[in-house]
């Protein structure tokens, strides 16, 4: 199973930004596409975003559109999700998966069943 390690998450106030990260490990990103996730707490995980695998293509929820942008540095083999305006609502576990069986396109909003190697997830907390 391919490895990815997420990072950057933390406590920020309203109306702040984070920038996660999504790196991986003993693999290149280069030929997959990459989906954003959350969950919160008693609420079921969700696509936030999503990248092909040029990065031409990009899919976001309408929850994070014109707040959050995907991003892709093969040189660097990561993935980022730069979050500004952050809201409370944001607050949840994020986390970046693989689909390493080509299920998608990044043409709609990523499906966690598209996704088959995921991260542990970083925790975004939003409070003043």
């Amino acid at each position: 199973q391919l490895q990815v390690v997420e990072s950057g998450g933390g406590l920020v106030q309203p109306g702040g930004s984070l920038r996660l990260s999504c790196a991986a490990s003993g693999f290149s990103l280069d030929y997959y596409v990459i989906g954003w996730f959350r969950q919160a707490p008693g609420k079921e995980r969700e696509g936030v975003s999503c990248t092909n695998i040029s990065g031409g293509s990009t899919n976001y929820a309408d929850s994070g559109k014109g707040r959050f942008t995907i991003s892709r540095d093969n040189a660097k083999n990561t993935v980022y999700l730069q979050m500004n305006s952050l809201k409370p609502e944001d607050a949840a576990i994020y986390s970046c998966a693989v689909d390493t069986t080509v299920q998608t396109m990044c043409w709609v909003l990523p499906q966690v069943t598209d996704f088959d190697s995921w991260g542990q997830g970083t925790q975004v907390t939003v409070s003043s």
